[in-house]
């Protein structure tokens, strides 16, 4: 509540700093910085309105658990998943989103037989994925990490192998644990069961330092984040500390009336400059749009890149940033999975279930290289949301491939269809919605650039994914 009245306090010296800056700016002017701005700020936007809906507004209908606390789902997202795009459902999720504002929070993993791929992602609030738990990057065996917020110093505490160090004071930690079919859930939960978090202080035996301040945050929902943006994101500044590499942007921002700490009031802005914010959003939309398009190699259909890092990977490009969000937030590094993503078949028309039938054709021995597991996930074409169907399947995954039918030749195909291909062949069917079609082929922990089939580097690698066919 302290936090809210302060923001209540400076919203009228804001709205006369924002209205006095915004005046000395040209029309022209005020388009391209709502357009910069929208390119650097929808990410932090989409963020923060997760971040509300998962922890903080417990009536959101997506609220997972409080700060600093697991929250553990033994299941696989379906259509009823809506808050995120482009939905993994490979693996059940834990979830936590961590308050590092008083001290740093140590995660504790068990140990996790050595064929069950499993990893928690540490993603801060710039959208930067900090680092890594699991199989990939620490290996299976039981043990535990801090997590220390931007201003913590100190050394390595005792018995925590290693600190991690997020630019924000939340970070969100995505737990995936591998499940290999419906039978496998109980050991899947027992995984589940063994992830912990823990305060330094409670981890260590020591006395807690003070409770950071309660905060009151202002409202948020993914369903919001276009028709309230500039709020969201005056919001979500509050809690991203600046860097060498925004502090220009954030500058711009503040001279339309955007920045931490202060109410973002539309309506102290002209017609014309309303206007200009409009399209301005609109153009940086499209750029966003654009560079998912067509920010990564074509290869045969899909677009091979990688568009999540850290924030050396990013380095102050935020459109690559921003088209890493709109193609699927919290996606993971290139070295932990690959999104092959597509919206075209083979020859480059568009995919639409309600015109046509589709295959999808793995040669004989040519199934993705990975370490781990691969799957080809189907979602809506406009809102890359899970599709609902008739057999309640939404991905295709290695650990489906022996029950599923091969060709005369060894080959593997996929029926990508609307409708069932017939019950010879629905073992391989992919239910498409009757409209748009959107895929990602993922593949965790893809086998290293060194080794001679290789999806890595992206865009460059040695395996191929086939082309999408129209069947009909």
């Amino acid at each position: 509540m302290k936090i809210r009245m302060k923001l209540m306090m400076t919203a009228f010296v804001a709205l006369v700093s924002a209205t006095t800056s915004a005046d000395k700016l040209s029309t022209e002017q005020f388009k391209a910085i709502a357009e910069e701005g929208y390119i650097y700020g929808l990410p932090l936007v989409m963020n923060y309105a997760v971040m509300n809906e998962y922890v903080v507004d417990k009536n959101s209908g997506q609220y997972k658990a409080p700060f600093n606390q697991i929250k553990n789902e033994p299941r696989l997202y379906t259509y009823k998943d809506t808050t995120i795009l482009s939905p993994n459902s490979d693996t059940p999720y834990s979830i936590a989103w961590l308050d590092l504002r008083a001290e740093p929070v140590v995660i504790t993993v068990p140990e996790v037989d050595k064929g069950r791929y499993y990893s928690a992602q540490l993603v801060d609030g710039n959208l930067y994925n900090a680092g890594y738990i699991g199989s990939r990057a620490t290996g299976n065996e039981a043990g535990s990490y801090a997590v220390a917020g931007p201003d913590w110093q100190g050394d390595t505490p005792e018995g925590v192998r290693k600190v991690f160090q997020s630019t924000t004071p939340f970070m969100f930690v995505i737990y995936r644990t591998q499940l290999f079919d419906a039978q496998d859930m109980p050991k899947v939960e027992k995984v589940q069961a063994g992830y912990k978090v823990d305060l330094l202080s409670a981890f260590q035996g020591s006395p807690a330092p003070a409770a950071p301040p309660e905060i009151d945050f202002i409202p948020a929902n993914s369903a919001g984040v276009k028709a309230h943006f500039w709020s969201y994101l005056s919001a979500a500044l509050e809690y991203i500390p600046e860097s060498d590499r925004d502090k220009d942007i954030r500058a711009k921002l503040a001279s339309i009336g955007v920045e931490p700490g202060k109410t973002f009031d539309m309506t102290s802005l002209s017609l014309e400059q309303r206007q200009a914010m409009a399209e301005g959003m609109k153009a940086g939309d499209a750029k966003v749009n654009q560079f998912v398009a067509s920010g990564a190699t074509d290869v045969n259909g899909w677009q091979v890149g990688s568009m999540w890092g850290d924030s050396a990977f990013y380095n102050g490009d935020w459109l690559k940033r921003a088209g890493g969000a709109k193609a699927g937030i919290y996606g993971n590094d290139a070295a932990e999975a690959m999104y092959l993503l597509a919206r075209s078949d083979s020859k480059g028309q568009l995919l639409d279930g309600s015109k046509h039938d589709y295959t999808l054709t793995f040669a004989a021995d040519q199934l993705p290289p990975v370490n781990a597991f691969w799957s080809v996930t189907m979602y809506y074409g406009d809102s890359q949301l899970l599709v609902e169907n008739p057999i309640n399947r939404y991905l295709v995954n290695s650990a489906m491939v022996p029950d599923m039918k091969k060709n005369a030749d060894g080959t593997l195909t996929l029926y990508i269809q609307h409708n069932s291909p017939g019950k010879d062949k629905e073992s391989n069917w992919l239910p498409a919605p009757d409209g748009p079609i959107y895929m990602a082929l993922r593949m965790y922990w893809p086998t290293p650039a060194s080794e001679a089939s290789t999806v890595l580097p992206p865009g460059k690698g040695t395996w191929q994914p086939p082309g999408i066919e129209v069947a009909d």
